[in-house]
């Protein structure tokens, strides 16, 4: 093979600047005659009046369509402002999340007040956090084996295992501590369990009283000019502290605390509601990922028949108050403030986008250039993006929930995920943010169907347990439930249709929703290969394990 000419580079770059020189030369010979350097003015003055008109009519043009949209569908009672989604305040001495416990979970990185802290506070104990890293091996945490909730899959949890991990060292040469307390000797697995999580006695109880307070709003900072930079570092910690409490409940129900378990369970719930006024998607994901979590133990509870009829109607009460199709048009129409919050800061610091996107700039040059292109961009790009943003939320996401029906369509979720879809394949000036702010909200529709589901069966198998504890047996319909053991029996979320019911023949029952296909599949559950189970396939089941 012949080796390349090292002189090859040099000699291209010397005539390249050979080119630019004279070309260089040859232009300012051409300029310093008078009627060319006329000619020249003349040009440049007509270019730079096009580009003038450019900008004043893309302007003028995106502005009169936004504001056209705009007056539209606020006259049908959308909002679209970014301040409009603000919770209001409430009283700091009635605020569940300003209790010093609660605080802590977030007072590393802003002040109650909402502010942010520079530099952070790190000589803040987070309380609130259970079960993290920082007390054990997490690496080695248990995992479902169903690698969702157990009850889904009408499994009992194995405590077993989380034993175990309370009990095992870490890992050789790791830099992390088991700081959980354990016996000298194994004991049983709900005592061990009990044991480790008795280093959480004390803030547990702290946020037991403060549950007693009326109101819940963490001071997040709103007000940082930046929708997209809103901090949420409080919650992993409630999650965490959800989770504490559900296993905690766990281990009482097989301990033969029932009492203590079903106070947990209560206060799993309340932490869940404690973030339900947050307008941000992720806060009520992590709403829908606690009740999941809780209705563990609810179901194992039930299923060993642990509650008498008043703790099960209070139960009935708490669940009772969920309501996640309304909270799913809440968070949709939070979210036409909260783009329009980012586009408007878009607008005022265009720089900011490679922070927003997922482009990969790299090299200093690069950047450079990048941020120059959006310094120059008209204003019309910005409420352009921000119509076609609002335009695909309101016609597609919004209404993929009924209220007045109490439903929302999985058909109508893959029309509004295909045309998003269709309309963002081909990127343009006008639809490049849409394809980076929308994507998703077809899978938190589906989330929060399923999660409206499950409390739903939650309240069914809560009233069939008061009908069995009272009649000695599970009715034959669901239609001898209402009113007296429940309101009114809710229906399927998914189609507004009754939900499906049948006694078995071993006294038990299958109650069940169709799920995301549609489809009655008999009460059949869907496992994917791996063992977990797929709740887009086969139908949505409440049923106990077979008596061992």
């Amino acid at each position: 093979m012949r080796a390349r000419d090292p002189a090859f580079p040099l000699a291209t770059l010397i005539a390249l600047l050979g080119f630019l020189v004279v070309s260089l030369f040859c232009f300012v010979r051409w300029i310093f005659c008078w009627r060319n350097f006329k000619r020249f003015l003349f040009g440049l003055a007509c270019l730079i009046t096009l580009i003038a008109l450019f900008y004043v009519e893309e302007d003028w043009r995106g502005k009169h369509d936004w504001e056209k949209f705009k007056r539209e569908w606020e006259a049908k009672g959308e909002h679209f402002d970014y301040a409009s989604i603000i919770p209001p305040p409430v009283p700091d001495e009635q605020n569940f999340a300003l209790v010093p416990v609660i605080a802590s979970s977030y007072e590393m990185f802003f002040d109650k007040s909402g502010h942010e802290v520079y530099p952070r506070n790190t000589n803040v104990v987070d309380r609130l956090s259970m079960i993290t890293w920082r007390d054990n091996h997490w690496a080695h945490i248990p995992k479902s084996d169903s690698a969702n909730y157990d009850w889904q899959a009408s499994k009992k949890t194995d405590l077993k295992a989380w034993q175990d991990y309370f009990r095992s060292p870490p890992p050789a040469n790791s830099i992390e501590t088991n700081s959980f307390p354990v016996a000298p000797q194994p004991q049983s697995p709900a005592d061990d369990v009990l044991l480790a999580l008795s280093k959480y006695d004390s803030a547990i109880e702290e946020i037991r009283e403060a549950s007693k307070l009326p109101y819940s709003r963490f001071p997040l900072t709103y007000g940082n000019g930046d929708a997209a930079a809103i901090l949420l570092p409080h919650l992993a910690a409630v999650k965490s502290c959800a989770q504490a409490l559900t296993l905690r409940s766990l281990a009482e129900l097989q301990n033969g605390q029932s009492e203590k378990a079903m106070e947990d369970v209560e206060l799993s719930l309340y932490l869940a509601n404690s973030i339900r006024t947050e307008p941000i998607e992720i806060s009520q994901l992590v709403r829908i990922a606690i009740l999941q979590n809780t209705l563990q133990p609810v179901y194992e509870g039930l299923a060993e028949h642990k509650w008498p009829d008043e703790r099960l109607a209070e139960l009935d009460r708490q669940l009772a108050k969920l309501d996640f199709i309304a909270d799913y048009k809440l968070i949709m129409r939070s979210e036409l403030g909260f783009q329009g919050g980012i586009i408007e800061y878009l607008r005022r610091q265009p720089g900011q986008f490679m922070n927003l996107s997922t482009e990969n700039y790299s090299g200093k040059t690069l950047s450079f250039l990048a941020g120059v292109v959006w310094q120059l961009i008209p204003g019309s790009f910005f409420d352009q993006n921000r119509l076609n943003c609002a335009r695909m939320m309101v016609e597609f996401y919004i209404p993929l929930a009924n209220i007045n029906q109490e439903t929302i369509s999985p058909t109508l979720t893959r029309r509004a995920d295909a045309a998003v879809g269709a309309a963002t394949r081909y990127r343009n000036p006008y639809n490049m943010l849409a394809g980076i702010l929308l994507p998703g909200f077809g899978a938190a529709g589906r989330k929060f169907a399923q999660a409206q589901t499950s409390a739903d069966l939650a309240r069914v198998a809560v009233a069939l347990e008061r009908y069995r504890l009272a009649q000695g047996e599970f009715p034959e319909s669901l239609d001898a439930l209402a009113p007296l053991l429940i309101a009114i029996v809710p229906h399927d979320v998914i189609n507004g249709e009754p939900l499906h019911y049948r006694r078995t023949d071993d006294g038990q029952f299958v109650l069940y929703s169709v799920g995301l296909n549609e489809k009655d599949d008999g009460g059949v559950v869907s496992f994917r290969q791996n063992g977990s189970v797929d709740t887009d396939k086969g139908d949505w089941v409440w049923r106990y394990p077979k008596a061992e």
